[in-house]
């Protein structure tokens, strides 16, 4: 789908790269539990069905989750409309449009393909932020749309998904049940082959994960021509979700990679942001700054 959002060769490459190193590591752990477990077809049906349902429902799954629902434009008449602007601008399909009545200051956009699309904001952002701004935030969420981004992030965690639940079935399955040595073996053998996997998977999808938000930020910041507008956006909802509960942090950061800002995120050092979803409030506002002069030099 070819839409005025600009191009990203960089995120087109990360997500080639991510998408073909984590097949591998995916090929890889199946043919190795079938080894190792003596039963291809049980491996092959779980591996495949929870895949299945992880990229079909993958935009259910996350309403449910967050307890969103779809609305008409007759329920949200300015969100449908603010979104009706942006795709016209954008050129192309407009996605299904879902309110969660949460405080929580946020949005996200989910689905598999540009077709089955679904944009989320929160009750707490649209209280939050004018008019301006929350276009900002929508032109954010719509070219992680266009980019495909959303699809290749719901596929890429599923390994770490799949090697984690693996690990707990091991560990508290397995090993329990099992006083064969050979069995506690091979039972050891998946768990550690299981907890590689989850971390290699972990690090490729939060690297692309940082690189995709940078993208977004650029591409809706270009169509709407308002870079101080994200840039007032993000920093309004950084501030506001420090007052959030932390409780209620800590139920929505599963959802992290998807949030146009974290829930969650690790304090300074480089190693917590090697682990984070998201680049930093810092370098999400100086780039975005970056892009005001620039289009102000272009103007």
């Amino acid at each position: 789908m070819k839409t005025r959002f600009a191009p990203d060769r960089g995120l087109s490459s990360r997500m080639v790269v991510t998408s073909f190193l984590l097949g591998l590591l995916y090929v890889g752990f199946v043919a190795l539990l079938i080894a190792l477990t003596r039963s291809a077809v049980i491996a092959v049906v779980i591996a495949g069905g929870m895949l299945f349902v992880q990229y079909w429902f993958s935009d259910r799954i996350a309403l449910y989750a967050m307890h969103g629902r779809i609305v008409t434009p007759e329920e949200a008449p300015e969100l449908h409309g603010a979104i009706d602007r942006l795709c016209a601008l954008a050129d192309m399909p407009k996605p299904r449009v879902a309110i969660a009545d949460v405080d929580l200051p946020n949005a996200f956009a989910t689905g598999r393909n540009p077709k089955n699309a679904v944009v989320c904001v929160t009750t707490g952002i649209m209280r939050r932020l004018d008019q301006d701004e929350l276009e900002g935030v929508l032109s954010h969420e719509l070219s992680h749309v266009a980019h495909r981004d959303v699809a290749v992030m719901t596929i890429a965690s599923f390994l770490g998904v799949l090697a984690g639940l693996i690990t707990r079935f091991g560990l508290y399955g397995g090993l329990g049940r099992n006083r064969d040595q050979n069995t506690a073996v091979i039972v050891l053998t998946i768990i550690a082959v299981s907890v590689a996997v989850y971390a290699i998977s972990f690090l490729l999808t939060r690297t692309l994960s940082r690189y995709r938000e940078l993208a977004a930020d650029r591409a809706g910041a270009m169509l709407t021509g308002r870079p101080s507008s994200l840039a007032s956006a993000l920093t309004k909802i950084s501030g506001d979700i420090a007052r959030i509960p932390s409780r209620d942090l800590r139920q929505a950061e599963a959802f992290n990679a998807f949030f146009f800002a974290p829930a969650l995120s690790g304090k300074g050092g480089s190693l917590s942001s090697l682990f984070s979803t998201h680049p930093s409030l810092e370098t999400r506002l100086e780039r975005l700054g970056a892009l005001s002069r620039q289009l102000g030099e272009q103007a």
